[in-house]
């Protein structure tokens, strides 16, 4: 009895000490100008194309939101990082078109709520659509990207459906939250990945059609998958994001019988929000996913919701929720 409760004992140690030893981010924070902290903008998704990083507003036009996306200079970010002095220049790009395509959409009794995520194939930007949580569809939409704003295609309104529970219910405040592209092919992503009966990654027809696209499984990921970029030929890393509230978003808990993610979120009776990067790889049609590294704890209760891969590291953007009031948007570099 003796030798096999220190044999258990051993074992509980070495868990313990192999949670305590994950790998953390290193950070530095950016400054933006005060036009873009402002927690209005509620932002959504980050993308980088002609050597500019393009922050993506959430346009939640039934709030009287303008729809925009704003641009700030690779080489002005880099300039920051080294001078912290340097204030940032930046540009605005309105979006086009946004409030007759919202039009269309809440004709077909869908309620648009906002834009989650952009990427581009070739010269063509992709945006998601999150509509209510009853509502049965999300949209992508596609468009331009001009010198001075994106122009939508008001004739491209790409229904793709929600999954649900095996009830047929929806999952709480999601919808595709995740935008990417690899070898010309578009992806989308669900912001839940834990479903019992099996969760799809989707390849998006980028020219229309009936139907999401092509399903691909996706391996179980707990939490919230709120972003993604690409690094490489089949490899992405995405945010993942656990808030610790309770009620209907209790749905992104996970059960004590997945104790190690469990184990992430939760303190004897306690929820804690937690979020860290993963590795994706696309192999045939399946994507499999590893932990990559977590965000230092005081940078944890943040809704982190952009991500854009550069150089050795990545910039990561909230929408505009940070542990206290005021709340405003954080840009950070991580490595």
């Amino acid at each position: 009895m003796k030798s096999g409760l220190a044999a258990a004992l051993l074992v509980l140690v070495a868990a313990g000490s192999q949670a305590q030893q994950r790998p953390e981010l290193r950070v530095r924070r950016l400054t933006l100008p005060r036009e873009l902290a402002d927690p209005d903008n509620q932002f959504s998704g980050l993308y980088i194309v002609d050597q500019q990083l393009l922050l993506l507003s959430e346009s939640r036009l039934q709030d009287r939101a303008e729809a925009k996306l704003y641009g700030l200079k690779l080489s002005d970010l880099s300039r920051q990082l080294t001078d912290t002095a340097y204030a940032l220049p930046h540009r605005t790009f309105p979006i086009r078109n946004l409030e007759i395509l919202r039009g269309k959409i809440n004709g077909q009794h869908q309620v648009y709520e906002g834009l989650e995520a952009l990427t581009m194939v070739g010269s063509t930007l992709y945006l998601s659509v999150e509509t209510t949580t009853p509502s049965t569809n999300c949209y992508l939409l596609r468009g331009t990207l001009t010198g001075t704003a994106v122009v939508l295609d008001t004739t491209f309104l790409q229904p793709i459906p929600k999954p649900t529970f095996a009830d047929g219910t929806h999952v709480y405040n999601a919808g595709f939250e995740a935008l990417t592209t690899d070898r010309g092919r578009l992806f989308g992503f669900f912001e839940y990945n834990y479903f019992a009966g099996g969760s799809y990654a989707y390849q998006l027809p980028v020219k229309g059609g009936p139907g999401a696209g092509k399903a691909l499984p996706i391996e179980p990921l707990p939490f919230r998958l709120t972003d993604i970029t690409r690094t490489g030929r089949r490899r992405f890393t995405a945010i993942n994001y656990f808030f610790q509230g309770g009620g209907e978003e209790a749905v992104y808990r996970t059960p004590d019988t997945d104790p190690a993610n469990t184990g992430l979120i939760k303190s004897g009776t306690t929820y804690q929000s937690y979020c860290r990067l993963v590795t994706l790889r696309r192999r045939g049609r399946h994507f499999r996913w590893q932990p990559l590294a977590d965000l230092p704890p005081r940078y944890m209760n943040y809704n982190w919701e952009g991500i854009a891969a550069y150089q050795n590291g990545y910039f990561l953007l909230n929408d505009k929720y940070t542990p206290a009031r005021p709340y405003s948007s954080v840009l950070l570099y991580v490595q």
